[in-house]
């Protein structure tokens, strides 16, 4: 048995609570960590997972050699990126989750310089506005905005977005333009942005003299995707609530209009989210880094 790969499978198993997930994230057969983990058992003489033909439940004794597992692994990340003084040796994948319109408008315009400085990390880009798992997902870290629920997380503060209200001139001539925003409420067709998770839609905020207000009405259009939900009122649906960067040609040009603006909403934080390992492997250390660096200055 290698007890290195032993290590890595059963870890991999934990994480993503399933045989498939973990067979999946290490391009290995099911069979083979199905057999690994029996091998692991075998060797240790104690029961270290209870699988049913539903789910998979970690014994106290797979807990316990979980996190000693987790030290030994975190600890040879550690000594590895200690003796490393190029970047051209690091290397890996990375997997990282962000919703859909900061992936086309923000992170991958700005990844060409990344892959220039470490070409050897390999990067896969889990692309969805609902919040992904972390740890079920095989993720390595998640860009995420506004407020954060998840408390075990480590995250941290990497940008704010400007927030504007906007719509077509071919909308507004239609429709007419508000000048405050309980006119919003008088015959305006308001797009929103549909909670991925709950479904719920988000309401239009505003901020003016330091004073926040919501305003909660009901809306022509609800959209729970980012990118359709920028179509939206490029297409001339309505009034949408958005972040300068999703609509920065589209504003420059002309073809929508800010209204509103003494009523801007408040800035919009931005983080990079990941699990509370002790010892960051290096290659997320470098991104982390560099994305603190290169992400506030391309929200604004």
């Amino acid at each position: 048995m290698d007890r290195f790969l032993a290590l890595n499978v059963f870890i991999r198993v934990v994480e993503a609570n399933s045989f498939t997930r973990a067979a999946d994230s290490l391009n290995m057969p099911n069979a083979t960590i199905s057999k690994t983990i029996q091998q692991l058992e075998s060797h240790l003489g104690i029961r270290l997972l209870q699988r049913t033909t539903r789910r998979i439940t970690v014994t106290p004794e797979g807990e316990a050699y979980y996190e000693k597992a987790r030290e030994i692994l975190n600890a040879l990340e550690e000594v590895d990126a200690a003796f490393k003084t190029s970047t051209t040796n690091i290397k890996g994948h990375l997997r990282i989750a962000v919703g859909g319109s900061t992936a086309r408008d923000i992170l991958i315009p700005l990844l060409a310089d990344f892959m220039a400085a470490y070409p050897d990390i390999c990067i896969d880009l889990a692309v969805a506005d609902k919040p992904s798992d972390l740890i079920s997902g095989n993720i390595d870290c998640a860009i995420r905005g506004g407020v954060l629920e998840d408390s075990t997380l480590i995250a941290r503060k990497i940008g704010e977005a400007t927030l504007i209200t906007c719509a077509t001139p071919d909308y507004l001539r239609r429709y007419g333009t508000p000048a405050y925003p309980d006119e919003l409420k008088n015959g305006h067709r308001l797009i929103s942005y549909l909670s991925p998770a709950s479904g719920r839609a988000f309401p239009f905020r505003f901020k003016h003299n330091d004073i926040l207000t919501e305003m909660k009405t009901e809306h022509h259009l609800g959209i729970n995707e980012s990118n359709a939900h920028i179509a939206a009122v490029e297409a001339g649906l309505g009034i949408i609530q958005t972040f300068t960067y999703s609509l920065r040609n589209q504003l420059a040009s002309g073809e929508v209009l800010e209204i509103l603006r003494p009523w801007r909403p408040a800035s919009y934080p931005f983080y990079v989210v990941y699990a509370q390992n002790r010892h960051l492997p290096h290659r997320l250390r470098v991104f982390v880094e560099w994305l603190n660096d290169a992400f506030s200055g391309a929200v604004k």
